[in-house]
């Protein structure tokens, strides 16, 4: 086994979609710290850190300039 493996304190397991409240209240209980991660909230995630995500479209959002209509 390599030496980074050996060390590891953090394995992560993702799915796609979402759990069950048993599964759900069973991390909670256990001494082990486990993050659930759905479907859901992993393609938050990816769009938020910009991970396995392409920008498609960009849009402009524009306001009126309140100075241009005021005399002078």
């Amino acid at each position: 086994m390599p030496a980074s493996l050996r060390t590891c304190s953090t394995i992560e397991y993702t799915f796609t979609s979402s759990f069950s409240p048993e599964a759900k209240d069973y991390v909670q209980k256990i001494e082990k710290k486990i993050v659930l991660v759905d479907g859901k909230q992993l393609a938050q995630l990816m769009i938020e850190h910009n991970v396995g995500v392409t920008v498609t479209k960009v849009y402009a959002l524009k306001k009126l300039d309140q100075d241009f209509f005021e005399a002078e």
